[in-house]
């Protein structure tokens, strides 16, 4: 049955969904990763509409392909990969379109026969997904299954929406904070890599009598001859000499 005597204005879970936002903010976000803050969104999103079996998160990738990056079991994963290979689904559609997108019955639907017809089979009856949408855009979409038909109403679909528009929140900022991540360690590793090679050309100008462009085309040279990156082979050069 679905739930459509719910009250649509609040969410059953408003509480829980502002504590991981507060966990997601400040110095905190740091310590959060898409994966953890994506499964978390599977958990609440299932015990926020209790009629589903399944629930699913997609994302875009920075390819723009679609990705399911969490699900709670095979029946979703199935169903989305169908949608994926067949290039056709209510998950696509919501992505594409940047709308909520609800299947009453597989059976009955007239809009994307053939998944329709490819998940029947697999025991899924019923489907509302929503997108998942801040300033930056579409970040990827929810979706819960159903193996009952009708399981959801419009009730479901509007606490669905309400649901996405908060977790869009979350998903984006771990995402920033991911982003934020990968470059410190990057911006290390160059400061890493410069200090070695600062190293290296005074090595070689004290060992050879080079002067410092000298000294640096000898290190280029190095790291030709090896196959590696001016930094490996300065690498090369001076742990020897730090051993010694």
């Amino acid at each position: 049955m679905s739930s459509d005597e719910a009250a649509p204005g609040r969410l059953p879970l408003d509480g829980e969904l502002a504590a991981v936002a507060a966990r997601m903010s400040g110095l905190l976000l740091s310590r959060e990763t898409v994966e953890s803050v994506l499964e978390l969104i599977v958990s609440l999103a299932g015990v926020t509409v209790t009629a589903a079996d399944g629930v699913g998160v997609t994302l875009i990738d920075g390819t723009g392909e679609f990705v399911t990056t969490s699900a709670s079991g095979p029946l979703v994963r199935e169903a989305d990969t169908l949608q994926y290979e067949l290039g056709e689904g209510p998950c696509m559609a919501a992505l594409r379109e940047c709308s909520p997108q609800r299947i009453d019955d597989v059976a009955a639907e007239r809009r994307w026969t053939r998944w329709c017809a490819a998940v029947a089979g697999s025991g899924l009856r019923s489907v509302i997904t929503a997108p998942m949408v801040t300033g930056d855009g579409c970040h990827g979409a929810i979706k819960l299954y159903a193996t009952v038909p009708r399981a959801f109403g419009a009730a479901d679909e509007r606490t669905l929406v309400q649901f996405s528009e908060r977790a869009a929140v979350l998903v984006a900022n771990a995402q920033a904070a991911e982003r934020a991540e990968r470059f410190s360690e990057r911006f290390k590793e160059t400061l890493r890599d410069r200090d070695l090679i600062t190293m290296a050309k005074g090595f070689l100008m004290g060992r050879d009598g080079l002067d410092e462009d000298a000294a640096f085309d000898r290190l280029l040279a190095l790291a030709r001859a090896g196959g590696g990156s001016p930094a490996e082979a300065a690498a090369q050069l001076v742990t020897p000499a730090r051993e010694g």
